[in-house]
């Protein structure tokens, strides 16, 4: 973390970045959606008293602490009216913002002492409608896998098989170094800086046996200790990589269904539920996930499986007997 990437920030609130950054361990991602997020709550403390001047201008730089210290839980109620109705946020975006805020305040009032109350320790997160994941389905993984053309087609063959299989986060698979990779196995650096290993099946290591001989013609391989390259012989950078998902998925005809590398994550999860009847305390440590209710996500069962579930039935062959005819009268 950079001073100057948050010039803006009053002091407390850069103590609670570098707080989260370095003690807590989160990622750089992490910690810039908690900018963003309390630097919209700031400035609304600021704009609400100066409605003339448009948000974005409102520096935060001069938000006292004092003005923490006088806030009450109408004061963030207000602020979430402010977010629904004047942003027009989702639930699950403000649900984000109250989890940013409780975690700040909390900060605060524990870590820091710079606060004797905490006023949103009573607030609940809003309500958030559960959805089942998005992902591809079988036949649709398997239409992506032969829609790949490209200058380096075995590294993007690569990146989606590993994606589909191994069901690592984006910034995982970016993360991967040559020397992470030990005979059928990779290790992974995910949220929080934890470590875990992931195991490569047949296709990934197949994968990886047909791109290295490609890697080895990019540009400054030999100097480079990523796996993936870009064409300049550099990391590739998650957004490229999101560019290369989003292309194949063109050339498949799978372009306009919402998919992306997050959502081959959901599909690698799904396929080994699903197909592969993997346990879900193994699904939990494969995808890296702290709590089990996380995992449980995608324990969702399909259609196909509800159609199973019918057949067997006990009755599902009994049929009715041949109607007997009627008395005579």
């Amino acid at each position: 973390m950079t001073v100057e990437k948050y010039a803006d920030a009053p002091p407390y609130l850069r103590d609670f970045l570098f707080y989260m950054l370095t003690i807590r361990g989160r990622s750089p991602r992490t910690v810039d959606a908690y900018y963003v997020d309390l630097r919209t709550f700031l400035r609304y403390l600021k704009y609400r008293n100066t409605p003339l001047s448009p948000e974005e201008a409102v520096t935060i730089a001069d938000v006292d602490i004092d003005v923490l210290r006088k806030l009450t839980l109408s004061d963030i109620y207000a602020y979430l009216n402010y977010t629904l109705t004047e942003r027009e946020n989702s639930a699950k975006t403000r649900a984000r913002k109250v989890s940013s805020l409780r975690t700040f305040f909390n900060y605060l009032t524990v870590k820091a002492h710079l606060l004797e109350e905490n006023p949103v320790k009573h607030l609940e997160l809003p309500a958030v409608k559960k959805s089942l994941p998005k992902h591809l389905t079988l036949e649709e993984s398997l239409e992506l896998l032969s829609h790949v053309n490209s200058r380096y087609p075995q590294r993007d063959y690569c990146i989606l098989t590993l994606l589909l299989n191994c069901g690592m986060r984006l910034s995982e698979l970016c993360g991967i170094n040559l020397d992470h990779i030990r005979d059928n196995s990779v290790r992974l650096l995910g949220k929080g800086n934890k470590e875990r290993i992931v195991y490569l099946n047949e296709a990934c290591l197949y994968a990886l046996q047909q791109y290295f001989p490609e890697r080895a013609t990019m540009p400054r391989a030999a100097a480079e200790k990523a796996l993936f390259l870009s064409s300049r012989g550099t990391r590739l950078t998650p957004r490229r990589v999101e560019q290369i998902v989003e292309e194949c998925l063109q050339a498949a005809g799978l372009g306009d269904r919402g998919y992306s590398p997050h959502k081959l994550r959901h599909t690698a999860a799904t396929l080994m539920y699903q197909h592969g009847q993997v346990d879900i305390r193994v699904l939990k440590e494969i995808l890296g996930h702290a709590n089990l209710a996380t995992t449980e996500l995608y324990t969702h069962v399909s259609n196909a499986q509800i159609e199973r579930a019918a057949s067997k039935s006990p009755l599902a062959q009994v049929k009715m007997r041949k109607t007997p005819s009627k008395a005579a009268k």
